[in-house]
């Protein structure tokens, strides 16, 4: 396994066993920051809730960016959906893609819903290396998909044989996983701003792909062996 050897931990109070257990639970759990310096107390571990924040905010992303070379591939049949998360009150747009089987391709939030905000994301899932140019993208009847996907075409960035369709019922299985993050969002009651929502949702994201199985040395639902996987990209730098 590829390690990256900058020691993310250095500085810290904590030893990275207790962060990485803090940062996976509340990635994978519907708690509240709360909740989880709560859980710690009670193992003996004395964290404030706001260091629980800040400890999020620096490794939700740095393990989407280690874990993503590690993802199984997907196939070419795209799903793909939005759905709304609260920002600062406000409603923003989280753009998300399963493949046939239900594995995550990829997510992006965005402020707006129209057809640029839907290349940006055709264009980051398809520069990840866990994913192939699609046979056919499925979607609800939003037309800002059908501009984008045809924009996409003309640059060649998407397969011209592609096929976009716009099937509800087939959408199903990305509109239930939204359950999944929707879930994991409630207990916090929204974010205060766009970059702190980003890189939680990054988090959120980049471990149900784990949980999913997505990962060959971390079966589905095989909490020890993700737990190994995870300490073992960060092993080279604790």
């Amino acid at each position: 396994m590829k390690r990256n050897n900058k020691n993310p931990f250095k500085g810290r109070q904590f030893t990275a066993e207790v962060i990485l257990w803090a940062v996976r639970w509340y990635l994978q759990f519907p708690i509240s920051y709360r909740d989880l310096e709560c859980m710690l107390a009670d193992r003996g571990v004395r964290v404030d809730h706001t260091t629980l924040f800040r400890w999020i905010q620096a490794y939700a992303p740095e393990l989407n960016k280690r874990i993503r070379s590690h993802l199984r591939m997907t196939n070419g049949s795209w799903r793909v959906d939005e759905t709304y998360i609260r920002v600062k009150g406000e409603w923003v747009y989280l753009y998300r893609a399963v493949d046939a089987f239900g594995q995550t391709i990829d997510f992006l939030l965005s402020p707006k819903r129209d057809a640029a905000a839907a290349r940006r994301f055709f264009r980051k899932a398809l520069g990840q290396p866990h994913t192939v140019n699609p046979r056919t993208i499925t979607v609800d009847k939003n037309a800002a998909y059908l501009i984008a996907a045809e924009a996409m075409k003309q640059s060649e960035e998407l397969w011209r044989f592609a096929k976009l369709r716009q099937v509800k019922f087939l959408n199903n299985i990305v509109e239930q996983d939204h359950r999944r993050i929707k879930r994991l969002v409630r207990p916090g009651l929204g974010f205060k701003s766009f970059m702190t929502a980003s890189r939680t949702i990054a988090g959120y994201e980049i471990m149900a792909m784990v949980r999913k199985g997505q990962v060959a040395s971390a079966p589905a639902n095989d909490m020890r062996a993700q737990s190994d996987f995870i300490a073992a990209l960060f092993s080279a730098a604790a």
